[in-house]
């Protein structure tokens, strides 16, 4: 693929992508990976930050509408659909991630190009095509902005409106030139600051909130010939330029149609921030070798990258259930004390005394061989010191999710069961059979309703 124009080799790839040119591995993939986003907005439909963007888009949005917004009885606009749905696939922290590019692709793809195939009509091959292209930008933009730029910009809310875009634009079925426009329009928007984690603000919401509704006006904008940058990501003034020290033009067409970058996201299984998971995971593989209780443990070292210490560094004393997500301390606290981390595990982490306890053994140490794997590989490495002295080493090379130690599609199933369980949005029924029609999602005619209001089939 021409590296003379990136941005627009880019768009040109995600404008003419066709069904029949994604491996059919890429597009199960992509069907398993459409049931988890699914399992992640149900769960966090309830959640106050979701509840407070889903009434501004009530009080803004048509009473019902072609699109769906996932556990509720009315549908929207897409425009807003797109918005809520996104906003609650990334409250619980079970959404997807991809490694290289730290960036969650289902919680910006997913609600835009639902919307648009339940308003369009659109058939199941349609709507993986413009998923697989969606994260196929989204993750080459953020893999081409580079670590420095995590460090301040929460990718999910920068690139996650271009991986919006493109697959917006899909479904619009943009050309070219006009998907261009689409990924200037979007890109202009980027935006997703990590401040908020100091102050237990909402923010993660609005995020993702923001990159889906606004890669969807992007796309929207450009079918009616509304024009933006055409080197939008490279440019001299580009994001490129504004929100990185280290950008990589080539990353942005790294073996585009031959190198799947779908087929390298990841699952999430512990219910906190991925840059937990893996020392999470090596954690728990000392606790069961050595046959260790929480109450044996005298400190624990977590060596991490340098992403890790500038996301969790942050927070030092959680006060919220989402920044305990976001704590190493708490999240290896739950690992020791009760052997998980899960959606249901947070909501009392606060008042358990013996989490707390641990959470002061914790602390994280950088490790110059983790931190040069990543963000290719997120490698996981504890040391464990006992009440008796004992020092004991832990290490994981793939966490449970990685495409390499995967979650199987009955292991899909259980995680969305859990997570609509967990809110009350849907039944262990409807999520059943939603099951059953996600792994026939290629040969739907038409995308409908996930949940009907009353019964009946999707």
């Amino acid at each position: 693929m021409s590296s003379a124009h990136p941005s627009l080799a880019l768009a040109r790839f995600a404008a003419e992508l066709q069904y029949e040119q994604i491996p059919a591995a890429v597009a199960r993939r992509a069907e398993d990976l459409f049931l988890d986003w699914a399992g992640s907005v149900l769960a966090g439909r309830a959640g106050r930050p979701v509840q407070a963007i889903a009434a501004f888009a009530a009080s803004m949005g048509p009473q019902d509408g072609p699109a769906e917004i996932l556990g509720a009885a009315a549908g929207s606009s897409p425009y807003f659909a797109a918005m809520v749905n996104a906003a609650a696939a990334h409250f619980a922290e079970q959404d997807d991630v991809h490694n290289g590019s730290v960036f969650h692709p289902a919680a910006v793809v997913f609600p835009p190009a639902l919307a648009l195939a339940q308003a369009t009509g659109a058939s199941g091959r349609e709507f993986l095509a413009a998923c697989v292209a969606g994260y196929e930008v989204g993750i080459r933009v953020g893999e081409f902005l580079g670590r420095s730029h995590y460090r301040i910009f929460h990718t999910t809310g920068t690139a996650g409106t271009l991986a919006a875009a493109a697959a917006a634009g899909r479904l619009l079925k943009l050309d070219a030139q006009q998907m261009l426009h689409a990924f200037g329009s979007a890109g202009t928007q980027a935006a997703g600051l990590w401040e908020f984690l100091r102050d237990a603000a909402d923010s993660k919401q609005l995020h993702t909130a923001h990159a889906a509704a606004a890669g969807l006006m992007a796309a929207s904008l450009a079918q009616q010939g509304f024009t933006g940058a055409q080197r939008i990501l490279e440019g001299a003034q580009g994001l490129g330029a504004a929100m990185s020290q280290d950008a990589d033009p080539q990353r942005l067409v790294d073996r585009l149609g031959e190198r799947w970058a779908l087929a390298e996201t990841s699952f999430k299984f512990h219910a906190s921030c991925r840059h937990t998971h893996p020392a999470a995971d090596a954690l728990l593989a000392v606790l069961a070798s050595a046959q260790l209780a929480a109450s044996d443990i005298e400190s624990v070292t977590a060596h991490v990258h340098q992403g890790a210490i500038d996301v969790l560094g942050a927070v030092t004393d959680p006060r919220t259930v989402h920044q305990a997500k976001f704590s190493m301390g708490t999240v290896l606290g739950l690992a020791a004390t009760r052997g998980r981390a899960g959606v249901t595990d947070f909501e009392t982490v606060l008042e358990d005394a013996a989490v707390a306890a641990f959470r002061a053994k914790v602390r994280m140490a950088l490790d110059p061989e983790v931190d040069a794997a990543y963000p290719a590989r997120w490698i996981g490495k504890v040391t464990v010191t006992t009440r008796s002295g004992q020092a004991l080493h832990g290490r994981v090379d793939e966490p449970k999710g990685d495409p390499g130690n995967t979650l199987s599609r009955s292991e899909i199933e259980d995680k969305a069961l859990r997570l609509a369980a967990f809110s009350g949005a849907a039944s262990q029924a409807q999520v059943r059979a939603l099951a059953a029609w996600t792994w026939q999602l290629g040969d739907c005619a038409r995308i409908g309703r996930l949940l009907p209001r009353q019964g009946g089939a999707l």
